[in-house]
């Protein structure tokens, strides 16, 4: 498998770079969607369009088992300062995350399955939107789902490029491998007045700073040292004037945990946090909007990542211990069947690049490696299933 997929090592970059210079964002990306659906019917998959609005599903193969293959093809709102003869060609939008390289390595995978018969079907889902949510609150992922590209699915695959791995090493672990992501936004409400005279108001940027200590607390002297959890604020807005004391005080930022009763132990503290703008005079009200929970990989499927790599990059290759704190909405996908997310290694020697900065890229020989791993896995999980117990 290794072998073919390095010689589609010239189509894959040439794949990658199209994508590359023609990034979109969340729910906006259909050009490549076209493109996605334009490759795999080339190669002669049945095609959807228009699923989770503008994801792409191709199928190949018949009956079970049902195994699912994920990339993510969003962009993100960030100007490229990569240097690349390939940069992007849409101002203000990048592939900063590495998700044309993601596209580009399950379009492999498609290639290098599409040739024989299948011992059941393969799945390929081409996700929009895993970097954001539309007006309703949804993902991309949950969008596929609501479409049923996920019904019938008995495993389901995803890989992330990781800029601090060198090119030939993977890392994958089973249980927690990301965190959930909760995001809040708080409003803290005083009286306002004027700046010369603050004991005619209610001040609740005063009133704001205890409650951002306290919030800033709560993970550091609630939650149990030995459980994952960071709690971040992103925005604190309030005031016009330097010499008016405002009415209100916005904050905003996100949660993110890796076990349920964290999360719930954490919402519970906020609110008694924000307590404090109470206790001061004033008043609080808080929103969370629930995200993506954590990436949980299923044992036995990324126990057989680890044994795809091992045959397929050789001994030592493999990497464990590399979670995360960042979120991924490959969560919901892996929590309807399971799956396994693990990292590729990408980094540019010498020159490391970091995921969501303007200078990001990659060391594209990566890309044979990546398909090569999808293709290898889902082919021996549909071997495994079809053989049965």
């Amino acid at each position: 498998m290794l072998d073919r997929a390095k010689k589609l090592t010239e189509q894959l970059i040439l794949w990658r770079r199209d994508i590359h210079q023609h990034p979109e964002l969340g729910f906006r990306e259909t050009r490549t969607a076209q493109f996605v659906a334009e490759v795999l019917e080339s190669l002669g998959y049945d095609v959807r369009r228009g699923i989770g609005k503008t994801g792409v599903v191709g199928q190949r193969g018949t009956g079970r088992p049902v195994v699912a293959i994920r990339a993510d093809m969003d962009a993100l709102p960030v100007v490229e300062e990569s240097g690349a003869a390939y940069a992007s060609r849409n101002p203000g939008v990048m592939h900063a995350c590495g998700h044309d390289a993601h596209t580009a390595m399950a379009l492999g995978a498609a290639a290098l399955l599409a040739t024989g018969s299948l011992p059941g079907t393969v799945r390929l889902l081409f996700q929009p939107a895993e970097e954001m949510e539309d007006e309703e609150g949804f993902s991309g992922a949950q969008r596929l789902v609501q479409d049923k590209a996920m019904d019938g699915v008995e495993a389901v695959l995803a890989l992330h490029v990781h800029g601090s791995l060198p090119v030939g090493q993977i890392a994958v672990d089973p249980g927690p491998v990301s965190a959930g992501v909760d995001s809040f936004w708080a409003t803290i409400s005083g009286r306002g007045g004027h700046g010369a005279y603050p004991h005619k108001g209610l001040d609740p940027i005063y009133i704001a700073a205890h409650v951002v200590l306290a919030l800033h607390g709560i993970v550091s002297r609630r939650v149990d040292p030995l459980a994952p959890a960071v709690l971040s604020i992103g925005a604190v807005h309030g005031g016009q004037a330097n010499n008016v004391i405002p009415q209100a005080v916005e904050i905003a930022g996100t949660v993110r945990y890796t076990r349920p009763e964290i999360q719930a132990l954490i919402r519970e503290e906020m609110e008694r946090a924000l307590s404090i703008a109470r206790t001061l005079g004033g008043d609080y009200a808080l929103r969370i909007r629930r995200g993506a929970p954590p990436v949980v990989n299923d044992g036995e499927v990324a126990g057989l990542v680890e044994e795809v790599a091992l045959a397929l990059l050789g001994p030592g290759t493999v990497r464990h211990g590399e979670r995360g704190m960042g979120a991924e909405d490959f969560a919901v996908l892996a929590a309807l069947a399971p799956g396994a997310f693990f990292r590729l290694g990408c980094r540019i020697e010498g020159d490391e690049r970091s995921i969501h900065t303007p200078n990001f890229d990659l060391n594209e020989a990566c890309l044979p490696l990546g398909a090569a791993m999808l293709a290898e896995t889902a082919l021996r999980l549909l071997r495994q299933r079809a053989a049965g117990p």
